[in-house]
């Protein structure tokens, strides 16, 4: 029995091609809303935004 006559290889094509076409339309949809700049004090989640200068010895 030839390949292209079994349910479970179509499924399977099926699948990836719906979870590539899902990919693809997730990155275009991410590029058409971008994400605006979250305005902070320098700190996120109690962590600094920028490194501190390392100590003198």
């Amino acid at each position: 029995m030839a390949w292209y006559r079994q349910p479970v290889a179509w499924l399977g094509v099926a699948v990836l091609a719906a979870s590539l076409a899902g990919c693809v339309w997730l990155i275009v949809l991410g590029l058409r809303h971008a994400d605006e700049p979250v305005a902070t004090d320098g700190v996120i989640f109690k962590v600094p935004v920028t490194r501190s200068a390392p100590p003198r010895p």
